[in-house]
Parts: structure tokens; C-alpha cells; sequence
């Protein structure tokens, strides 16, 4: 029996991610960013993470277009923002009212403070695959302290429960 969308949503729905924000530059060096758990690691040798971007999404072209981007992995406490990240319009100037700050890099990537922790990463390579492209980056900075992650199970933010 052929897999339906529906039976491959609830399948995925099934495994917990974490949750992150990936960030880049618009073309007037403003923020801009999407929320994604389509987000892992891929080499330790060299530092390459992978990406999942729509091809529709703004953040697709800026990724394209800048040849970089941030990740940024959120605490538990950070669930506003990724609420205003899973949002078409997610940018900088509204992003204020849910407690996210930012700092830019040398090479100007936007990341967001006080997430678990921040990558900067410069595309290697780019392949599309259905509706997504697959970004793949490489690691130039990266910035971890500890704290509990923001998790996404089941189609709804979860917390890991007290140790």
C-alpha cells in the first residue's frame, strides 16, 4: 500500500526534534528568519550541518542569494519566538515583541541571543529535493551553553521533564 500524505505527516509527527531558528541577512543587512526542525548534523570532518528550506519561503532566496546562514537552537522558555518564526512574514521588526535579540556576525548573519546555541554556516552545497531545497553548511562559528531545549512532538512544543 502506497503511503499517504496524511499517514506520512502522522509517522513524522512521531519523532521529537528539537526546535531552531535559522536566520540570514536580508538585502538591507536587516534579520530574517524561519522556524525549522528539518535541521541535523551531517560531518564532524569537516563541521557540516544540513538544512530543509521550501523553495517558496523567503528565507530560500536570502539563503541562495547570501551564500550563508544561522542556526539557532532554542531553549525551552523560547517558544514565542519560534511561534513568530513559523510565520511567512518573521523578520526583525516585529520579532522585538517576543524577547528576540540579536547579533551579527563578522560576515553579517544575523543570530538570535540566549538561544542553546548559534551556528554560522557558509553553503557548500544545494540540492533540491520535492518542494525543499536541502542546504548544506559548513560550521565557521558555533556558541553553546547549557540549558533546556524547546522540543517539538506530536505537533505541539513540549519540555523535557525534570531530571
Amino acid at each position: 500500500m502506497a503511503p499517504t500524505t496524511q499517514a506520512f505527516r502522522k509517522a513524522m509527527a512521531r519523532f521529537a526534534t528539537g526546535v531552531t531558528v535559522i536566520t540570514v541577512a536580508t538585502d538591507d543587512g536587516r534579520a530574517h528568519g524561519m522556524t525549522a526542525n528539518a535541521f541535523t548534523s551531517v560531518s564532524l570532518d569537516p563541521l557540516l550541518v544540513l538544512v530543509c528550506v521550501n523553495r517558496r519561503a523567503r528565507t530560500h532566496a536570502l539563503i541562495h542569494a547570501r551564500g550563508r546562514f544561522g542556526v539557532n537552537v532554542l531553549a525551552e522558555g523560547q517558544q514565542p519566538i519560534a511561534d513568530h518564526f513559523a510565520r511567512p512574514d518573521g523578520d526583525r521588526e516585529s520579532a522585538h515583541t517576543t524577547g528576540a535579540r540579536y547579533r551579527y556576525t563578522k560576515s553579517g548573519t544575523p543570530l538570535l541571543e540566549d538561544c542553546l546555541a548559534q551556528l554560522e554556516c557558509r553553503v557548500t552545497a544545494a540540492f533540491e529535493q520535492g518542494e525543499h531545497t536541502v542546504f548544506i553548511g559548513q560550521v565557521e562559528h558555533v556558541k553553546a551553553r547549557d540549558g533546556r531545549p524547546l522540543l517539538f512532538y506530536g505537533g505541539r512544543y513540549r519540555k523535557l521533564e525534570a531530571d
